[in-house]
């Protein structure tokens, strides 16, 4: 009787993984929600937005934790992101970016400077799936470049 070490280890992988989707669905909500309240013309917050959004589509309850706790410290730490993206665009104006890379840029700085649950290069990672799946052609690439300079930057600065 009792589970086997082998059938607790694939339980936690089983769990792992639809973790990891999760995740993955909390990813895009934030995202669709964050252009939901940009193409609002940024009033009110992203809350705000969330709480609109969760009015007509059905956010799964297992993700709507992590999808809260995304938005929430992105309304929290914005003008810090931003201003961290910028030294991270080089020459780029952040304002020039198309609201999807924006909101991807964003979401996956928040993983990376205030997510300790989210190893640095899962954050980037998953940023680059975001950018594959809504971004333009060079999106994943840009993305990819972006969230890596901050990453050093941010190792560097300790």
């Amino acid at each position: 009787g009792g589970m086997t070490v082998a059938g607790g280890q694939e339980a936690r992988e089983r769990l792992g993984r639809r973790e990891r989707i999760d995740r993955a669905r909390a990813r895009a909500w934030a995202l669709q929600i964050h252009y939901r309240w940009e193409s609002g013309g940024g009033g009110g917050t992203l809350r705000d937005a969330l709480v609109e959004t969760t009015a007509t589509r059905r956010i799964a309850q297992r993700r709507l934790p992590m999808v809260r706790s995304l938005l929430v410290r992105l309304d929290e730490n914005l003008t810090e992101i931003d201003r961290a993206l910028a030294g991270a665009l080089d020459n780029w104006s952040f304002n020039r970016l198309s609201s999807i890379d924006r909101g991807v840029l964003r979401i996956g700085a928040v993983e990376l400077l205030y997510d300790d649950e989210v190893p640095p290069k899962v954050a980037i990672q998953e940023a680059i799936r975001l950018a594959e799946a809504y971004g333009g052609n060079d999106s994943p690439r840009f993305v990819n470049g972006v969230l890596d300079a901050l990453y050093k930057r941010r190792v560097a600065d300790g």
